[in-house]
């Protein structure tokens, strides 16, 4: 009941973000019942039907991770002492913040199944009755059981991951716990520490380094074709094995890349503006930095298709289009998503600084700055990790 009427009085952007979920829940579990859909219509096939299922993973964890980063942003489950006083400490925020993550994600479970039964022309009275039948497996009953597993997948798998992404966790030193390590500060007669480097660089590029190797490698060989969602071209088991990897590798060296971007904001005599952009980065640079890293892979997968197919762009269905968008998509709003909670997290300091005379064509000077820095690092990264990543297939 909480929940629901923090939900009521949420400002607008929180509604948006949390319809946003749905939509991509939405989307995902559509993507489940297609392939459910497909295997009834199909038993011939099983095979086939199970690669569909398969391909469904990668939408999912899109889905999951931008969950999760939303849960995250949410300002009803902020600490905050009124609510401490209320008897809502970390815990309790904590699975107030799954049972929302748990309302949205149903929520879309739930349009996906009557949009499903919709085009298998269950439901009548619309447009579009039945414009899938053949396709979904219309005719035939339902397994109940495999219908309610596939739906909360992604209601149980984003409710979990973002209980484990707020989980409480105590400080050493004896402070408030509090939802997430980001959250908890020094206390006001403690200096902040300077914030350590991360370490996942050397782990990352080792990771693409192995992935684009196995591609090339795996690209000589003759191996058994593994079919790509919609008409694309099949490719080898090791091919897609050796670009996982190097996603993987981009999405571990994100965070260092972001520290190393902020490091170099403040190189070579910086003023006050490259002071301020270069230590926001490389505080943000965990909160951030892992989800430009999986949008660096999403964008380096779109561009070595891209160059693979040399403008000739092949006939694929709408499910693979829907799959790349929710894909895409999720890695877009993740990364905004981030990027909002590391402003809320700057909002103290940001206060200070304005009370202290600083002018705002400075914070926006600084804001710039961290944008710029970003996009110098990661475009090019991108960019050498499709070319490298298509360079073998194309040959």
């Amino acid at each position: 009941m909480l929940a629901l009427r923090l939900a009521r009085g949420a400002h607008p952007l929180v509604l948006l973000r949390r319809l946003a979920v749905a939509a991509a829940s939405a989307g995902t579990g559509f993507l489940l019942l297609c392939a459910l859909g497909y295997a009834l219509g199909h038993p011939q096939t099983a095979g086939s039907s199970a690669l569909r299922l398969a391909w469904c993973v990668v939408p999912l964890a899109a889905t999951v991770q931008f969950a999760v980063a939303v849960a995250r942003t949410d300002p009803a489950t902020r600490p905050r002492a009124a609510l401490f006083a209320a008897g809502l400490g970390p815990a309790r925020l904590m699975l107030l913040s799954a049972i929302n993550t748990a309302i949205s994600c149903t929520l879309g479970s739930m349009l996906a199944l009557l949009f499903f039964l919709h085009l298998r022309g269950d439901i009548r009275g619309l447009p579009l009755d039945g414009a899938a039948a053949e396709l979904l497996g219309a005719g035939r009953p339902l397994p109940l059981a495999a219908v309610g597993t596939l739906l909360l997948t992604v209601p149980v798998a984003g409710t979990v991951a973002g209980a484990l992404a707020l989980r409480p966790r105590t400080v050493k030193s004896g402070r408030t716990p509090a939802l997430a390590p980001e959250s908890t500060g020094p206390a006001d007669d403690e200096p902040a520490p300077p914030m350590p480097q991360p370490a996942g660089l050397p782990w990352g590029v080792a990771l693409m380094a192995v992935g684009l190797a196995v591609e090339t490698y795996a690209a000589r060989e003759t191996a058994t074709g593994f079919p790509l969602p919609g008409r694309l071209a099949s490719s080898s088991a090791a091919v897609l094995g050796g670009w996982a990897i190097t996603a993987l590798g981009l999405t571990l060296a994100g965070p260092a890349l972001t520290y190393l971007c902020g490091t170099l904001l403040q190189s070579a005599r910086p003023g006050a503006a490259r002071l301020l952009a270069g230590r926001a980065l490389q505080e943000e640079s965990r909160r951030i930095g892992r989800p430009l890293g999986v949008l660096c892979a999403v964008a380096a997968a779109g561009l070595a298709a891209l160059q693979l197919y040399g403008g000739a762009a092949p006939r694929i269905g709408p499910l693979t289009v829907l799959g790349g968008v929710l894909v895409g998509g999720c890695a877009v709003l993740t990364l905004a998503t981030a990027a909002v909670e590391a402003r809320q997290s700057r909002a103290d300091t940001t206060t200070a600084l304005l009370q202290l005379g600083a002018p705002v064509s400075l914070l926006r000077g600084a804001a710039g700055l961290r944008a710029l820095a970003l996009l110098a690092v990661f475009s090019p990264l991108t960019w050498l990790v499709g070319t490298l990543a298509s360079a073998p297939l194309s040959g």
